[in-house]
C-alpha cells in the first residue's frame, strides 16, 4: 500500500498526444508532496492543462500544511 495518495481531480495529458501524463499526490505519512511525469522526460501542456495542474498543487500543498500541523513537522 502506498503513503502517497493521487490528487482525484486532476486529469491532464500530453498535447501531441503521446499518452503522457501529470501526477500530484501527497504523502500521507509526512506531507511531501510529488510531481510526477509519466511515461516520459517532459510533458507539453496546453494553457488550460496548466492551470490544472497548478491548482492540483495548490491543493496538495493545502494538504501538506494540514498533515504537517497534525504529526508537528515542517
Amino acid at each position: 500500500m502506498s503513503a502517497n495518495s493521487s490528487d482525484p481531480d486532476l486529469n491532464v495529458q500530453d498535447v501531441t498526444g503521446n499518452g503522457t501524463e501529470v501526477d500530484v499526490a501527497t504523502n500521507l505519512l509526512n506531507g511531501d508532496i510529488r510531481l510526477s511525469i509519466l511515461w516520459s522526460q517532459e510533458i507539453l501542456l496546453s494553457a488550460d492543462a496548466a492551470e490544472q495542474v497548478a491548482d492540483a498543487l495548490q491543493r496538495a500543498a493545502a494538504r501538506s500544511r494540514s498533515i504537517s500541523a497534525a504529526t508537528g513537522t515542517d
